[in-house]
């Protein structure tokens, strides 16, 4: 805190300076670049599009609105503004509206310094208390945000309604010098949005009837998505005039960003006294689920695939190891491809479908994503299986292919079998009866354990799959891979009709 004082007099012995929010936001900032402090600290992705522009609109002394789809961390961008305020300011004792005790607005604060003078207490505001928001809603009434009049204050003060002590401030008074949010803002009705016009322009308010204006020194902040601009309301065009800065968000661009994203939010410490591991190429089969539905013909992309899906995915897969953990009494917890599939749910309500995707079903939708998203990362790590032929229109490997033996093997009338509660060495067992995965996989992947090979075996298999090499089937618990060829001739019914 940099003063003590604890009067008026003492605060103007102190000669502490009173500027406006945004002038105060500005010198800060200015501070912290100097300082070489991060602006956002745990904001990813945005370094070169987003945070250069907030960090203009701050220098510029503007309002600003955030404008992006879902997940894309706007709220957590204006929650975040506070750490461009001073920790601690100066405010007349009781008054609702913090105001300036040099030269307060609020009647009541006006009475008591009259009354008090040099002797009138001062309290210090922290930051925290200074960032209001609200979700606009379309119950959300002028009353609210501004305010009205309060009978029953004056009943017990016995003043009269023109009087201007009875009247209750609503939110927005009530951020006076500091900062205040408005989220969702298309879903605020027209004409209240109508009534920020003057906060936006003049900086003041006027409550009902009454002949007073009281000036605010405010920061105005919204977010909004775009898609709500034709699905439930629009901004109106006065206030978007008003607004000094749009700034557009993005999901992540890289895999990196994402990856770093992921592995910030996600709750994956469980403190099992349990080792934990999970490859890169893994993580990046999570991260590539939300690049590939960003892509889906299936998903409507209006709407958005937010970083929350996933989080959730990495969460619901850490706790099918863990569950599997439990059963087997394996000490080190390893992911396998079949714990995305348990995880479904965390994608599934994250995406809206288009037409064609609701006739698919978005189970089904979900399973295809990610298995576009295993078979993207999967070109990354191992050759393709289609060459020359599959772009001839013919799924089979080249003479000199690294997979024949493995296709040899399940073209011999192989089945593998792989169960969800396999412990870790029976896992690795069922997967090396295939001949020559072992070998692909150790030449390919730089695994150090047998539960890490295991796994980069089973990363084979599911490529395989992928590029319609190997045919699959999930039933309960167990995943079945066999030869694509036996599997469609399976299919066929035989001549007595069964």
């Amino acid at each position: 805190m940099k003063s003590l004082a604890k009067t008026l007099g003492e605060l103007k012995k102190s000669k502490y300076e009173i500027i406006p929010v945004k002038e105060e936001m500005r010198r800060n900032l200015i501070q912290m670049v100097k300082n070489g402090d991060p602006l956002f600290p745990g904001i990813i992705g945005y370094d070169k599009t987003v945070i250069p522009a907030l960090r203009n609109a701050i220098l510029s002394r503007h309002d600003f609105i955030l404008l992006g789809l879902r997940g894309q961390a706007k709220s957590r961008i204006l929650r975040q503004l506070i750490h461009f305020l001073d920790e601690y300011i100066p405010a007349i004792e009781g008054c609702p509206i913090h105001d300036n005790p040099y030269s307060p607005f609020c009647k009541a604060c006006r009475i008591k310094l009259e009354n008090m003078g040099p002797d009138t207490p001062i309290v210090w505001i922290h930051r925290d208390q200074r960032y209001q928001e609200k979700l606009a809603t379309p119950d959300v009434t002028i009353s609210d945000l501004i305010g009205d009049i309060d009978p029953i204050k004056a009943a017990s003060h016995k003043l009269s309604y023109s009087d201007e002590e009875v009247i209750h401030f609503g939110i927005i008074p009530r951020s006076n010098r500091g900062i205040f949010a408005i989220n969702e803002l298309p879903d605020l009705p027209p004409r209240i949005q109508v009534g920020l016009l003057n906060i936006m322009e003049e900086k003041d308010i006027q409550v009902r009837g009454f002949p007073i204006r009281i000036p605010l020194d405010i920061c105005m902040v919204y977010s909004a998505n775009p898609e709500d601009y034709t699905n439930r309301g629009n901004i109106i065009t006065p206030l978007k005039d008003r607004i000094d800065s749009q700034i557009m968000t993005h999901y992540p661009e890289h895999l990196k960003d994402a990856i770093n994203i992921t592995s910030q939010e996600a709750w994956i410490e469980r403190n099992n006294n349990q080792t934990m591991y999970m490859p890169l190429w893994y993580r990046e089969i999570i991260e590539m689920v939300a690049f590939a539905a960003r892509k889906s013909e299936y998903v409507d992309q209006k709407s958005g695939v937010s970083a929350r899906a996933t989080i959730n995915l990495l969460e619901n897969v850490v706790s099918n190891m863990e569950y599997r953990s439990f059963l087997t009494g394996d000490k080190i917890l390893i992911p396998r491809l079949c714990d995305l599939l348990t995880a479904l749910t965390a994608v599934t309500g994250k995406i809206e479908l288009v037409y064609e995707g609701e006739q698919e079903g978005v189970v089904l939708v979900a399973r295809k994503i990610i298995g576009q998203a295993i078979k993207n990362i999967f070109k990354n790590y191992y050759p393709s299986p289609s060459g020359k032929k599959a772009r001839e229109g013919i799924s089979e490997p080249e003479p000199d292919s690294p997979y024949q033996p493995i296709l040899d093997w399940f073209s011999a009338g192989g089945i593998l079998d792989l169960n969800d509660q396999l412990n870790n060495e029976e896992y690795f067992k069922t997967l090396d009866q295939v001949t020559g995965l072992r070998q692909l996989a150790q030449e390919k992947t730089n695994t150090t354990t047998l539960e890490e090979l295991a796994l980069s075996m089973e990363f084979i298999l599911e490529g395989l799959h992928q590029f319609s090499m190997l045919s699959k089937r999930d039933t309960d618990s167990t995943t079945s891979y066999q030869d694509m060829l036996k599997a469609m001739l399976d299919q066929i019914p035989n001549e007595s009709g069964d």
